[in-house]
């Protein structure tokens, strides 16, 4: 439960950030499972959608790491 409330901070723009970043990525695989699309163009879309993870995976841990705002319990 403390984890949950260092994940969910709708104050903090990094939560925000990390939401966008995530359903992006899943959109773009969506597109690259769905459309028929030249392998340059697959490989382009991949690469952001995996780039979109890992920024959205570093968000989450910037947001597990540190405390939400009033939190001043340890």
């Amino acid at each position: 439960m403390k984890h949950l409330r260092r994940l969910i901070q709708p104050r903090n723009p990094a939560f925000w950030i990390m939401l966008a970043l995530n359903g992006l990525s899943a959109v773009l695989l969506w597109i690259v499972q769905n459309y028929h699309l030249s392998l340059l163009a697959s490989v382009v879309v991949v690469v952001f959608a995996l780039g979109n993870a890992v920024l959205g995976l570093r968000m989450l841990r910037q947001l597990l790491t540190t405390p939400p705002p009033g939190d001043d319990t340890p």
